[in-house]
């Protein structure tokens, strides 16, 4: 899955990066000798026709907004867990968010009882990907998956994954590879799956015979659940808790990885404790301190439900404004 938000970094840092150096030559993909070794693999593992695939390569398109849009942001500049926040939990959104629950209360009502994930989660993660499938990308993922496959060193490894699953998702699909639009990173459709998580765990839960994600709000909302589900949801159980930390013993378990390690009575001997009542039995937890500079960390425990909500999106930030928006709907809900 990608990040919800594009972060531009600086022009300088930008122009100075050697993933964003122009192509040793101009000449297109289908003629780039990696290219052409990457194709021959696909014929020899998935019986594709050699001459059909070169000729979808001539036609793709190296995308510099791309390669500028996926470098990380220079080092000087700060998180900010207010600034993502805010972007996220909005009236604007939460409106939209009850009236996206209403229109589909019956196939969301059905995903919590299939896979034991609750609405208000569907409906935040669809709202945070995509306020709720009305953005779903503008870059025609072919481009986007080749770009980063062939001129991004740094993951270029993934996005040749993720380029042989969306050949193979195009053909699954009888779809023209070169018309699929999505973001940046070359994830599709109204809840945002890459090409392999879209093979994997898309389902078809309008019953109609396709799993479509571009198109069928119910096909979204059940593969969201599955997805969720299959990384190991827990029905009934919390995401997150507030806490509060007293002294500095908290400080070698805040953020230290997003899976939870953490028994919460070994955290509760650090001083991270509870807001509330905590959950009965011997959970495991991670500390996670989400900072805005200039302004004091606010601090929660993450439960096993928190670190599915990052096998979606890696960042403490995203599960984070996934709970809060989740939290809003199911407060504003009749």
């Amino acid at each position: 899955m990608k990040g919800p938000t594009i972060v531009l970094a600086a022009l300088a840092a930008l122009a100075a990066s050697p993933a964003l150096a122009g192509p040793p030559e101009s000449r297109s993909y289908a003629d780039r000798p990696e290219v052409r070794a990457f194709v021959h693999e696909m014929v020899q593992r998935h019986n594709f026709k050699e001459q059909e695939l070169l000729r979808v390569f001539k036609r793709t398109k190296r995308e510099d907004a791309i390669l500028e849009a996926i470098e990380p942001p220079p080092a000087d500049k700060a998180h900010s867990w207010e600034e993502y926040r805010d972007i996220f939990i909005t009236e604007r959104r939460i409106d939209a968010g009850l009236s996206f629950w209403r229109r589909n209360q019956e196939p969301l009502e059905r995903a919590r009882h299939l896979y034991g994930v609750p609405e208000e989660y569907i409906v935040a993660i669809i709202g945070v990907e995509t306020f709720f499938g009305r953005h779903t990308g503008r870059w025609r993922v072919l481009d986007a998956l080749t770009t980063l496959a062939f001129d991004y060193p740094p993951r270029e490894d993934f996005f040749r994954g993720e380029l042989e699953n969306y050949l193979l998702y195009a053909r699954k699909v009888g779809v023209d590879m070169l018309s699929v639009k999505g973001s940046y990173a070359g994830a599709i459709g109204i809840p945002q799956f890459m090409p392999s998580s879209y093979l994997r765990y898309a389902v078809d839960f309008d019953g109609d015979g396709v799993a479509d994600l571009r198109n069928s709000a119910t096909d979204a909302i059940g593969s969201v659940a599955n997805f969720l589900r299959a990384h190991g949801w827990a029905a009934g159980e919390a995401v997150q808790l507030d806490a509060t930390v007293d002294g500095d013993a908290y400080r070698p378990y805040a953020n230290d990885g997003l899976q939870p390690r953490y028994l919460l009575a070994e955290l509760a001997k650090a001083g991270i404790v509870p807001i509330g009542a905590a959950p009965a039995g011997d959970m495991r937890a991670t500390l996670v301190e989400l900072e805005t500079p200039d302004a004091p960390s606010e601090f929660r425990i993450g439960l096993q439900n928190f670190y599915v909500l990052t096998r979606y999106n890696r960042s403490s930030f995203y599960a984070s404004a996934v709970t809060d928006l989740a939290k809003a709907l199911r407060a504003a809900i009749p």
